[in-house]
């Protein structure tokens, strides 16, 4: 066979390689981090059966930035599985307005799935997390320092159940509104 050969057969399953199996930057199970509330409460089931301590966390996570990440890595640390709860885009339009959010629940919800410290993320339509608290009963729920462990919502109903509260110290000068002040000049 000639060198021209072969050299055209590699070319063409090379090609036909990378066509067929691009590579990405993140596992391509990010998608599947992505959950329905009703999937997810099978899943936090399962994994509570097992031992699994289950952390959640909730909140709008607008312009990702690194008091997000803190938050995240340090709920991460306090179990095994954490659960985001994200408010869809029309649960934050009622919390801060109609400017808001910046990106749609699409976007945050992969941004927030590509996160390593990020196993389950969940959207939910209403103003606060509790229908989905209840639902999962995590057995921690974390806050970042902005709040008050008295102010979390949901805080409550996790005590019942045997669960803890806590509150992640906030970073001081990171978060979603300075940077869009930022962005805006003011």
């Amino acid at each position: 066979m000639s060198r021209v050969f072969f050299q055209s057969f590699f070319r063409d399953v090379f090609f036909r390689i990378v066509e067929i199996e691009p590579a990405t930057c993140y596992p391509s199970n990010v998608s599947g981090k992505i959950r329905e509330l009703s999937e997810l409460k099978t899943i936090v089931t399962k994994a509570k059966a097992k031992g699994q301590k289950v952390v959640f966390t909730n909140g709008c996570f607008d312009l990702l930035h690194l008091g997000h990440v803190h938050l995240l890595r340090e709920a991460k640390k306090m179990g095994d599985l954490l659960v985001v709860a994200l408010n869809s885009d029309r649960s934050v339009k009622k919390i801060k307005g109609s400017n808001r959010p910046i990106l749609p629940e699409t976007e945050r919800a992969e941004l927030l799935a590509a996160l390593e410290a990020v196993d389950y993320v969940t959207l939910f339509n209403e103003p606060d997390p509790s229908k989905v608290i209840e639902e999962l009963k995590p057995d921690v729920l974390v806050k970042g320092g902005d709040w008050t462990k008295g102010q979390v919502i949901g805080g409550e109903l996790v005590e019942q159940n045997g669960g803890k509260v806590a509150v992640v110290p906030y970073l001081q000068g990171h978060s979603t509104t300075k940077i869009i002040e930022a962005i805006r000049g003011k």
